[in-house]
């Protein structure tokens, strides 16, 4: 049986950008092995939870925390928690491919390598274990020293998934993955993740309403810094409990 239990839990989380309520009193839970999709108009608080997750918010000046989070039972906000094993663990892929300016096969083992694999062979294996998971290594196997600039998008895309699987992490955030990304290239992703999920916890922004309901498991809805619903995807796109969700859904705005 896939384990469902919550992987990641919010209680009563506020997010403050300086002075300014990005997110209030947001309190919910994310369950292994489901993809969910965080949806809304922009400004309404989405990529600002995504980044909360993996403690990327930290890396901006003046921001604060209230509340708790917690991965796994763990207080990621507590004082003795490591932020760097905390984004080892929650990985996280971006709207735009950002491949390192180097060759493919050292954007995979550039981060292993910081936390101390040095041999070639584990190196190697971690290379095509991951290219393999993201559905590349066939098409990138005899070019693995050739420049990641030279793929395209959608393979630079896969690329970035790659390099987060090849830390082994526990859980993969997503904002926009593929926004900028062509049709062809967006059904290889969501493809992609659908596989992904059967091993891994998917947390994904996207304002593409369609690509919500194709490819998640739950979804929650998030206007001006709350969250205003959240449940099964099929329910939330077919009989929405609040009429803000359904607006939205519909089109009335946003």
């Amino acid at each position: 049986m896939v384990n469902r239990e919550a992987i990641i839990r919010l209680e009563n989380v506020y997010f403050f950008y300086e002075r300014f309520c990005a997110l209030a009193g947001v309190s919910m839970d994310f369950g292994a092995n489901r993809i969910t999709a965080l949806i809304g108009p922009s400004g309404c608080g989405k990529s600002t939870l995504l980044r909360l997750l993996n403690r990327m918010n930290d890396l901006i000046d003046g921001t604060r925390v209230e509340g708790r989070v917690f991965f796994e039972e763990q207080d990621i906000y507590a004082a003795d928690a490591d932020p760097v094993e905390i984004r080892r663990r929650i990985g996280m892929v971006f709207q735009k491919p950002n491949p390192f300016p180097k060759t493919i096969y050292k954007n995979l083992v550039y981060a292993p390598k910081l936390v101390g694999i040095s041999k070639k062979s584990e190196l190697d294996d971690l290379v095509e274990s991951s290219l393999r998971q993201a559905a590349l290594w066939e098409e990138v196997k005899d070019i693995l020293h050739r420049s990641a600039m030279t793929l395209s998008g959608g393979q630079q895309q896969r690329l970035c998934i790659a390099r987060a699987l090849a830390m082994k992490p526990d859980v993969i955030l997503m904002d926009e993955p593929t926004s900028a990304l062509d049709p062809i290239s967006t059904a290889k992703i969501e493809e992609l993740m659908d596989e992904l999920k059967k091993r891994y916890t998917i947390i994904i922004v996207t304002h593409n309403m369609q690509q919500a309901a194709r490819i998640s498991d739950k979804t929650a809805f998030f206007y001006l810094g709350r969250m205003i619903e959240y449940t099964d995807t099929s329910r939330i796109f077919t009989n929405p409990s609040e009429k803000q969700t359904e607006d939205y859904i519909t089109g009335r705005f946003g």
